[in-house]
């Protein structure tokens, strides 16, 4: 259990049932009436955010989180199996459980984050910037650099990304894995 007060940005608590992490706070000292914490909760499960306000002094069900690197080995029916990097143990996570799954390649390391008293995975997170060659997109046409059209192209791991007319097949490309977007050219 710890106290309303000690709450900070990354801690995990249980309420009604659910884990939420802290993503802001505020600790707020009103002119008249007592001091209380309000804070943003996102929901592990379905990323929801929510506002919530806690008196200071009002106890609170933390979590224990832990946060390993595992490798991603491969796809077998609906999970995604991955290797702990210092145990070697392999252990299924859903594809629901993945942020940027679409540009996920074998063998990249993501960020799995585990309740360690239960030890059940919360979530993996891919890396927020990847490195991705295009396998297709349409030829671009020279002089076509004159204003910021945009085209489909198709990463390695078979997700689209949008990006400029100059941009050819074979070539390697930063993108951001939170939502999709071109980054950049990767030499």
């Amino acid at each position: 259990m710890i106290n309303a007060q000690d709450i900070k940005k990354g801690t995990c608590i249980r309420m009604d049932g659910k884990l939420y992490f802290c993503i802001d706070f505020l600790h707020v000292k009103p002119g008249k009436g007592n001091t209380f914490m309000r804070t943003k909760l996102k929901d592990v499960v379905n990323g929801y955010v929510l506002e919530r306000r806690f008196n200071i002094g009002e106890s609170l069900e933390d979590v224990r989180v832990e946060r390993r690197p595992y490798q991603y080995l491969y796809l077998e029916g609906e999970d995604y199996i991955f290797m702990n990097q210092e145990t070697f143990e392999q252990i299924p996570v859903s594809k629901e459980l993945i942020n940027g799954v679409d540009f996920m390649k074998e063998g990249e390391v993501v960020e799995v984050v585990s309740d360690a008293s239960t030890e059940t995975v919360l979530y993996a997170d891919v890396p927020t910037k990847v490195v991705l060659t295009i396998t297709y997109t349409e030829p671009g046409l020279k002089g076509d650099t004159a204003t910021n059209t945009l085209k489909p192209a198709t990463v390695e791991t078979g997700a689209t990304v949008r990006v400029p007319l100059f941009i050819n097949e074979g070539e390697k490309i930063e993108v951001d894995t939170r939502d999709g977007s071109y980054l950049g050219r990767v030499k």
